[in-house]
């Protein structure tokens, strides 16, 4: 089956599906996909329920002190390298770019806190630019489905589902990769037995060939 055959039967599961992380302003989308590195969109909701209803853009965010965002955001990994990237991101996005979250790759990925995935959400959420930002999810259906080799790097990732999709619109294959991942293709227990995909995907048959093995004993 080709490639861009199998990622099409994946986006079919959810057609439309859309970011789950809240937020009101740009720049609350920017604190929130920061935040989520190594940790769920659902705890991260959790933290910002509050936060947001408070503050709303960088010039909110610039002069709150570090217990005050802590509090609120304690409960996902890495809360106070986070707390310190978002006080930092608020004063560069307001003081350098008058509050704005910028069109911009490499000016976002020179933010705190802002690494290539996180820009890629951004540019692809605000801008509608054709990005795909990898995650476990994504990462984890692109290799079991053989899109690209086990041992590729998420940059590598990236830019081969890039170019498999480079007349596709990323933005919305980008959120139904990641509802595959998380809700069918699962890290554990994947749904397998009613998955269309599974005859093409790396871990069933890799599950099917320590079965045949076992039962030969």
């Amino acid at each position: 089956m080709k490639k861009i055959d199998k990622l099409k039967i994946a986006k079919s599961y959810y057609p439309d599906a859309t970011m789950e992380l809240n937020s009101t302003t740009d720049f609350q989308m920017l604190v929130a996909v920061m935040l989520s590195a190594q940790t769920t969109d659902k705890m991260v909701n959790r933290a910002t329920k509050i936060l947001f209803k408070k503050y709303k853009e960088a010039a909110d965010f610039k002069n709150l002190s570090f217990d005050e965002i802590y509090s609120h955001i304690k409960i996902v990994g890495f809360a106070k390298t986070k707390t310190k990237h978002l006080i930092e991101l608020a004063k560069e996005v307001d003081e350098k770019y008058n509050g704005k979250v910028v069109n911009d790759r490499e000016k976002l990925m020179q933010l705190p806190g802002v690494g290539q995935k996180t820009a890629n959400v951004i540019l692809a959420n605000i801008y509608d630019e054709q990005y795909i930002a990898v995650d476990t999810h994504v990462e984890r259906v692109a290799k079991r489905l053989d899109l690209v080799k086990q041992k590729d790097t998420v940059k590598q990732v990236e830019e081969k589902l890039e170019k498999i999709l480079r007349n596709e619109n990323m933005n919305q294959y980008h959120h139904s990769l990641i509802f595959f991942g998380r809700y069918h293709c699962k890290a554990q227990k994947p749904n397998c037995e009613f998955c269309k995909l599974k005859e093409e995907c790396y871990h069933f048959k890799k599950i099917e060939k320590r079965r045949k093995n076992e039962c030969k004993l």
